[in-house]
């Protein structure tokens, strides 16, 4: 059964000044992407193109994925298809074992969590060093992503800094610069990468016209993991493959800006071929990306990029943290896709949604992840896991709305509440009062006050025609 995201947010939220912190941290992200929307007068037909491209490319992704693994094997890379996460991380482990390989860097790659990738491998005496100085810093905390694009950042400076001291990554204890700490991160990845066997990369758009799997990082960790190792694995989802250079261009203008409100990444790398002496393997999964695209209305989650604008914008998750929902992906996006995965695990995150809209306002390539949410409130019957005491709710108002005697009735007397001592409302029983002051009700409904306005304005035009 599912585990209602209000309850897992409320041990987040005990903290008020770091909720503030997450809060103002991912409200600045959005900011920065709505000024660089507004540089762009063109903004509104990029996401519009970008709409249309991913759907195109999704109802023929048959067509798309035979183009791109053709392309990729006439450069000599080794093409694999993986129809979920456990033949995709058996085949990990076979290149690896086969290349006799103990340690592995990777870069960022939300489908190796989405698979449980690293797990699978660490049992199996690989070393996986994540080189994405985030999925670094929670790889040694041993914590999990918070944020698909800045998965450390709910952290501070602080506690990164102990961290290092901890691990002997930092040698002058109580230095807590950002700038120092980076450094020291460096020095430290930097053996790592020197001595790996293999190194892994995501894939943010694998162009099916020339076979390029196209990287993009602000770190150049990803440039790192195949320049060094001489064996190349990508992990790429089956929805990342697009038909060709002008529609990566749309992307390209378009990932960067959402994600993190700059004009584009530090580095965007294309991968095509191995490496001279060296190996290149492409893993392309599925892993129920098929069953999402035999979805009648939920099928456009997979023109998702990957962006987060969603999280950055979202009043739920800025104010409980990706930590309280139950997916791996938090934020609306995750909402759906969780849905998608286990309907009846992952539906308490359908609560964390105030349903502003403001997610489907950003996405770049309109999922209108929003949109969704709702639709999947409505499914929750069905799975056997909607609210009880809302459907109780829901009803008496149903039955409140459909008589009009009673509702007049209701809200001409509504003001009598006003009398009720604060500490009858203040309980348990009464969810909005936490963080909330209770309204008061207005000793007049409007639709009474508006009928005497017009009837006030009637008698004064009956007054003036008499007059005339």
């Amino acid at each position: 059964m599912s585990t209602y995201h209000s309850k897992k947010a409320a041990e987040f939220m005990k903290n008020p000044e770091k909720i503030s912190r997450h809060d103002q941290t991912f409200w600045s992200v959005r900011q920065k992407r709505d000024i660089m929307a507004s540089q762009l007068p063109e903004w509104e037909d990029l996401r519009e193109h970008a709409s249309q491209i991913k759907a195109h490319t999704v109802t023929h992704l048959a067509d798309y994925l035979d183009q791109f693994a053709t392309n990729l094997e006439k450069n000599g890379v080794i093409v694999h298809f993986a129809k979920d996460a456990q033949e995709f991380n058996e085949m990990v482990y076979g290149i690896l074992e086969t290349h006799k390989v103990t340690k592995l860097v990777k870069s960022k790659s939300m489908l190796t969590e989405e698979c449980e990738m690293n797990p699978y491998l660490i049992r199996r005496g690989i070393d996986v060093v994540e080189t994405d100085l985030g999925e670094r810093i929670i790889q040694l905390m041993h914590l999990k992503p918070a944020h698909i694009v800045m998965p450390a950042i709910h952290l501070t400076r602080d506690e990164v800094g102990e961290m290092f001291e901890e691990k002997g990554i930092s040698k002058e204890i109580g230095n807590h610069d950002p700038t120092y700490l980076t450094r020291c991160a460096r020095h430290h990845l930097r053996e790592e990468f020197m001595d790996a066997g293999a190194g892994m990369t995501g894939c943010n758009f694998g162009v099916a016209a020339t076979g390029d799997c196209v990287v993009c990082t602000n770190e150049g960790n990803a440039d790192m993991s195949t320049s060094v190792p001489k064996l190349h694995i990508v992990a790429m989802g089956l929805e990342k493959v697009i038909p060709d250079y002008d529609s990566l261009a749309v992307f390209q203008r378009l990932l960067c800006r959402c994600g993190t409100g700059q004009p584009t990444t530090t580095y965007t790398s294309h991968f095509r071929k191995p490496r001279p002496g060296g190996e290149m393997h492409v893993i392309l999964v599925d892993n129920g990306r098929s069953d999402i695209i035999a979805n009648p209305e939920h099928w456009q989650t997979l023109k998702c990029i990957r962006c987060g604008a969603c999280m950055n914008t979202c009043p739920v998750y800025r104010r409980s943290t990706g930590y309280s929902y139950s997916y791996f992906i938090p934020g609306p996006i995750g909402v759906d896709l969780g849905m998608l995965k286990n309907p009846r695990k992952h539906s308490g995150n359908v609560s964390a949604c105030s349903l502003c809209l403001s997610c489907d306002h950003v996405c770049p390539a309109h999922v209108d992840p929003g949109s969704q949410i709702y639709r999947w409130r409505q499914s929750l019957e069905a799975f056997g896991t909607e609210n009880k005491e809302k459907r109780v709710m829901a009803e008496g108002m149903k039955a409140v709305y459909e008589n009009y005697t009673v509702y007049d009735a209701l809200l001409r007397n509504s003001s009598v509440a006003n009398n009720i001592p604060s500490s009858w409302t203040d309980m348990k029983l009464n969810p909005w009062s936490i963080g909330h002051t209770m309204p008061r009700f207005a000793k007049k409904p409007f639709h009474a006050i508006f009928k005497q306005a017009m009837d006030e304005l009637k008698s004064e035009e009956r007054k003036t025609k008499r007059e005339k």
